[in-house]
């Protein structure tokens, strides 16, 4: 949090307003959380603030005869409060200040998991603990490896009514010894997310910490109603291979809210499906909103779409999103053998600070599970739309990369203006892209776009939709 200071301390004297507001905003919104934690704090000093009854029955994980020493195994603690909930038909578990380790571990329905002020859920980093799944169906395979995957430390399957929240409690995987082992080619098994709910609704998490996973940090998995709010979510930008914050994956009606991410991958990663598994499967993701957050990846994305999305994601909403410090703001990624589709995607109120690509549209992202697939399942890409981007320091604002087997069709920008580093002519780029820009829009769009003026008159028609005139491969894969 604080390179995130030092960072609007630099950005003090930018000129362009549309920015400062935003970085304004940014700035409330952390200082709204610190002013709240800080009143909380006056209220109820040290570790005496009260644990709110969110459930008519509540347990106290020390009931069980767990030890939150940082060294004491507490996995029965876990599974005998949660049974106790189970045979009860719900209630909540408090889990109090303290380091509590503990193994994988299964959450029941109409439960509440409450991490106390100073609760930190410790996940063993010995992947013997670990309980072994079989791939998803929607992958065929445990995504890094053939064969079966390692769980989650915090796992749930259809479920009904569950809540993971607290007073910024946290719950931290202790990903390093497993990025260790993951580069060294040491485990026999794709490494598992840190919370995973599968075939689940009804889910509300919230005012947690989770921090380094060995993998994916949070997937819901097939799930519908799914509410993120006020959560942050920490790895280290290199070294943390594949920390993605937020995975919705084939998933419905979700709002991401109000939260801050800065980790070794994708912020945020919504996906569904992997070729030919994901087709198979055909759950989509769909009606999903990412409001208000904030996010920093220095090796992948702000906000990705993909790669994998074989069972289609549409109807996504993205609005006052900050990127700040990393390698991609936005991005969709898929290939051919994907099938699938992604449509109906809007980006509004997008922010990009000291960015190196701003929005990337990729369709040669070549990577499958296995030689099953189908390279005539080609995706459709359409209907996308960006409203209102702002930023600073961003050497390429827009590179889309359709082709003529997956051309990108319908785009719309409008209301642009970013502050860009990089001085080649070829800086907004294009390759068979088909859709229009709406009134100012700076730097100046690729000639791939149809031409509008504010009042939706057409001023120019494109001749150049079905070329790949604007792509300037001298600047590296981005």
């Amino acid at each position: 949090m604080a390179d995130f200071f030092q960072f609007l301390q630099r950005s003090r004297n930018y000129k362009s307003v549309p920015s400062l507001l935003v970085l304004i905003w940014a700035v409330g919104f952390i200082l709204l959380i610190v002013w709240q934690r800080a009143a909380v704090d006056r209220i109820w000093p040290s570790n005496h603030r009260p644990i709110p009854n969110l459930r008519p029955l509540v347990f106290n994980l020390t009931d069980f005869g767990a030890i939150g020493d940082g060294k004491t195994l507490n996995t029965n603690a876990f599974e005998m409060a949660i049974s106790e909930i189970h045979r009860r038909g719900g209630g909540q578990l408090n889990v109090e200040a303290g380091r509590w380790l503990t193994a994988p571990f299964n959450l029941t329905s109409h439960m509440t998991l409450f991490l106390a002020l100073n609760a930190v859920i410790l996940g063993i980093d010995d992947e013997n603990y670990w309980p072994l799944m079989p791939p998803l169906p929607s992958y065929g395979y445990g995504r890094e490896r053939a064969g079966p995957r390692y769980g989650s430390l915090i796992h749930g399957q259809n479920l009904r009514d569950v809540v993971i929240t607290g007073h910024n409690g946290t719950i931290s995987g202790q990903g390093q010894t497993w990025w260790t082992k993951y580069r060294k080619h040491l485990l026999n098994h794709t490494r598992g997310p840190l919370v995973q709910l599968m075939w689940s609704r009804d889910i509300h998490i919230s005012e947690v910490t989770l921090r380094d996973s060995p993998f994916w940090t949070l997937h819901p998995y097939d799930c519908q109603n799914v509410t993120i709010r006020n959560v942050t979510i920490l790895a280290p930008l290199s070294g943390a291979p594949n920390t993605d914050g937020i995975d919705p994956d084939s998933c419905e009606n979700m709002v991401i809210e109000d939260c801050y991410i800065s980790v070794g991958d994708d912020g945020i990663a919504i996906k569904s499906g992997w070729d030919q598994y994901g087709i198979a499967y055909a759950r989509p993701s769909t009606n999903i909103i990412i409001r208000n957050v904030i996010v920093r990846s220095m090796i992948s994305a702000g906000v990705s779409i993909g790669s994998e999305m074989s069972g289609g994601v549409s109807n996504i909403t993205v609005e006052n999103l900050l990127v700040w410090n990393s390698k991609r703001g936005i991005r969709i990624k898929t290939s051919a053998g994907r099938g699938g589709y992604v449509r109906q995607i809007t980006y509004r109120n997008l922010t990009l600070e000291n960015v190196r690509v701003g929005i990337v549209i990729k369709t040669d992202y070549n990577e499958h599970p296995d030689t099953g697939y189908d390279p005539n399942a080609l995706p459709v890409i359409e209907d996308i739309n960006f409203d209102g981007i702002r930023g600073q320091g961003i050497r390429i604002p827009v590179r889309i990369y359709g082709s003529q087997e997956i051309p990108v069709r319908n785009v719309t920008f409008r209301d642009m203006l970013v502050g860009i580093t990089y001085k080649k002519k070829r800086i907004f780029q294009c390759s068979y892209v088909q859709g229009r820009v709406i009134g100012k829009i700076s730097p100046s769009p690729c000639e791939n776009l149809d031409v509008y003026d504010e009042e939706g008159r057409l001023i120019r028609k494109s001749a150049f939709q079905n070329t790949s005139t604007d792509v300037d491969y001298d600047q590296g894969e981005v």
